[in-house]
């Protein structure tokens, strides 16, 4: 997966001008019961094809998983670091007693260019002889930099599946800018998703 190679470079090298999550989709299934995570098993699935982004991204969801009440598992700790063959994963995740599993894949990444407004007030655009006319042909289309800012912009999509049902509780799409690092990222969105599934009434408070 080319996208997702590309995730933990750009959380890596990326961070121009902070970091902010948000999400940008919520969808409940109507009769999804209350999902408790009070020391239950549940398992961080990230679906990443590079083995160094699963191990950091798993770790840092179960992280923010066990931090609400549920004891978070890495998948790959289940699994070693093969490919998740369906029929294993399933034994394994029964073996562990894993109730439910929150998956996390990032589905597009968007690069987005802005620029400072200009202001029309100064003297260099007053007049156009003796103003603008030198002004504008010292910076001519096109524009290079002058200003130009490039943000990162990463779409992530959350699940949450209850085991015990094999049904999809909750699914839902997160924005971020400019994320610091995977783990920044991974945390960020696992925060709005927890006080979504909140809010949604999936966890108790």
């Amino acid at each position: 997966m080319r996208l997702v190679k590309r995730w933990i470079g750009l959380c890596v090298v990326v961070g121009l001008s902070g970091c902010a999550t948000g999400l940008v989709s919520s969808w409940k299934a109507v009769d999804a019961q209350p999902f408790q995570l009070r020391g239950e098993k549940v398992a961080a699935v990230v679906m990443a094809s590079d083995q160094t982004t699963r191990r950091a991204g798993e770790h840092a969801l179960a992280r923010e998983l066990s931090a609400r009440g549920a004891q978070g598992i890495p998948m790959y700790t289940l699994l070693g670091d093969a490919h998740p063959e369906e029929t294993k994963a399933r034994v394994a995740a029964e073996q562990a007693g894993i109730v439910g599993v929150v998956v996390l894949r990032p589905v597009r990444i968007d690069k987005e260019l802005s620029s400072t407004p200009g202001s029309y007030s100064g003297p260099m655009y007053g007049a156009f002889w003796g103003g603008y006319h030198g002004l504008g042909w010292g910076s001519p289309w096109p524009v290079h930099d002058g200003g130009l800012r490039t943000d990162t912009i990463i779409i992530v999509e959350t699940l949450v599946y209850s085991l015990t049902q094999n049904k999809l509780l909750w699914g839902g799409q997160s924005k971020t800018r400019n994320p610091a690092n995977l783990d920044r990222l991974i945390a960020d969105t696992a925060e709005q998703v927890a006080d979504e599934l909140v809010r949604q009434g999936l966890i108790a408070k």
